[in-house]
């Protein structure tokens, strides 16, 4: 299949949350009735469109039990975005946050994407989180991106994978054009030398350059 970039998203939170459930309902369009717990790690394919670019997300969907930890502290490393899912009808589960937060910093690189998601807005009657205190939460801790919903009613679900494929899309462009502009840059300065500049050679000179002006 062509596609231009293939991202791993990483899925995060207690058990029972709805992780599952809200990578199918965007990925086949079907909310699981009686979903049992994730045994370790599950992960589905959806290939989006981010303007003319086809991007291929590939959903990592995490147990969220204590024992399975171990298994799935290895995925982190190598996500591109992670997204950190609570139960806005279960205190506990936002409760535990900043446990999960902590495994995020300690194991996942320091430019990954954060987001974090209030599932289960369907159980209006059962909130327990509101939705100002998930959001202060999110801009406290520096999240990339918060928003509520709700795999049952497919609230938000499609927002917020396209949120991630955009804004990582956006992000791998910007670290393309600069990788091309220091290509091209190199190129210059080779043939305005009349060869290769070496780094370390390019270091020495501003060394000098720099203990000149001191002296």
């Amino acid at each position: 299949e062509d596609y231009k970039y293939l991202f791993k998203v990483v899925l995060v939170g207690n058990a029972g949350v709805g992780k599952t459930c809200l990578v199918r309902k965007f990925t086949q369009g079907i909310f699981p009735p009686g979903q049992s717990a994730t045994i370790g790690v599950d992960f589905m394919i959806k290939t989006v469109k981010v303007g003319n670019d086809k991007i291929k997300l590939q959903i990592w969907d995490t147990a969220g039990q204590e024992r399975f930890r171990s298994i799935t502290q290895s995925y982190y490393r190598s996500a591109h975005a992670i997204v950190l899912v609570y139960d806005v009808s279960c205190q506990p589960s936002f409760d535990c946050l900043p446990e999960w937060l902590g495994e995020i910093e300690s194991y996942a690189n320091r430019r990954v994407l954060k987001i974090l998601v209030g599932n289960k807005v369907d159980k209006g009657d059962e909130r327990e989180v509101p939705e100002r205190i998930g959001r202060d939460f999110s801009d406290v801790n520096q999240f990339d991106y918060f928003l509520e919903t709700s795999a049952l009613d497919a609230t938000n679900v499609d927002q917020l994978f396209e949120q991630v494929a955009t804004r990582l899309t956006n992000d791998m462009k910007l670290t393309d054009e600069r990788v091309h502009q220091f290509r091209a840059d190199a190129t210059n300065s080779s043939s305005s030398t009349g060869g290769p500049i070496k780094l370390i050679d390019r270091a020495q000179t501003q060394l000098n350059s720099c203990c000149t002006r001191q002296s």
